[in-house]
């Protein structure tokens, strides 16, 4: 893993890298993960490019959680749970 800050709430902000591939990216395009553009600005210009990307295609194919009509993000979800 690797990683160079915590949030707000001391939680580990980084990259999970498996022999060499960015598991979070993975998981973008397959649509099992968000891109959280919010914090985008600490990520690379290549790498906000290719989280973009990853999301968007998952997107236009409906994969994961894509292929529901209204998919709630996570963020949205815990502010209901307050």
């Amino acid at each position: 893993m690797k990683w160079a800050r915590r949030d707000r709430y001391s939680r580990i902000e980084g990259f999970v890298i498996v022999d060499g591939l960015d598991v979070n990216l993975v998981q973008v395009k397959a649509g099992m993960a968000w891109f959280y553009r919010y914090y985008q600005k600490v990520l690379s210009a290549e790498n906000r490019k290719l989280y973009a990307q990853a999301e968007d295609e998952a997107r236009g194919n409906k994969k994961g959680l894509w292929q529901h009509k209204n998919p709630m993000p996570p963020w949205e979800r815990r502010r209901l749970n307050k």
